[in-house]
């Protein structure tokens, strides 16, 4: 399964940095982290009624869960940030790969003579991924889960599909691009949305607010999974040849 994780080196050597450029970032770096680490401790610690307080305002959440309370309604911005940031590398990632705007986002070799072992275990492991991310995405209005969780767990059988050699993902193709960024599209639109009215951006009216914290979880899922194998198959040669690649699946 792992023989074609291999690292790939470049034709020529890259120009090292000078010595002062070195220096220069070092001096940032750890003036920067400095400076997070004197906020750290000079800052006052939270007083213990946060935690209250939360338990006392779980019925205007939408949900039953206090971290996702937290985390989807009553500090949404963060969340919202976090998904922003994800984006970003997103976006840093999609300029080392092959342009391939023609092609699909997932080709099968169909001339791939795989391990008939391993290709019975991703059936079955791939099924089994789908149906435990969906539970994680729906529990995490009750218990520990959610779009983080399953997304990861998507990711991780299609990091599976990878490693078989049979199947190839593109990036650059418009449905790959609507995968990645649909998680901070909706996001705001909620957000937007929520504007519309008297109540401000991401303050969830109380008789949508589960409903629209179930959308945006299933909108992140989507883009936290397809980040994440993005970032995995941006250390893989995605480059196969045309003799190989066969028909676009999707």
């Amino acid at each position: 399964m792992f023989d074609r994780l291999v690292l790939h080196e470049t034709s020529g050597t890259k120009p090292a940095l000078k010595s002062s450029t070195k220096i220069a970032c070092g001096l940032a770096s750890f003036a920067l982290s400095g400076g997070l680490i004197a906020a750290l401790l000079l800052s006052e610690r939270a007083g213990p009624g946060l935690a209250a307080l939360t338990a006392s305002r779980m019925d205007e959440s939408g949900v039953e869960n206090p971290v996702t309370a937290v985390l989807l309604n009553f500090r949404s911005y963060d969340t919202l940030l976090e998904i922003a940031v994800l984006l970003i590398v997103a976006v840093a990632m999609l300029s080392m790969q092959p342009s391939a705007t023609n092609r699909s986002m997932v080709e099968v070799n169909h001339r791939h003579s795989g391990d008939p072992v391993l290709a019975g275990l991703l059936r079955w492991l791939v099924a089994l991924a789908t149906v435990l991310s969906g539970y994680l995405l729906w529990t995490g209005a009750y218990a520990p889960g959610g779009a983080f969780q399953a997304g990861s767990v998507i990711a991780g059988a299609c990091v599976a599909l990878k490693l078989s050699g049979r199947y190839h993902f593109f990036w650059h193709p418009l449905k790959a691009r609507l995968l990645l960024t649909i998680g901070l599209a909706v996001f705001v639109l909620v957000g937007g949305f929520c504007a519309t009215g008297d109540k401000r951006v991401l303050e969830y009216p109380l008789e949508y607010a589960g409903m629209l914290i179930l959308i945006i979880e299933l909108a992140a899922t989507v883009s936290i999974a397809a980040i994440l194998l993005l970032l995995f198959t941006g250390l893989q040669d995605d480059k196969p040849d045309a003799t190989q690649a066969g028909r676009p699946s999707t």
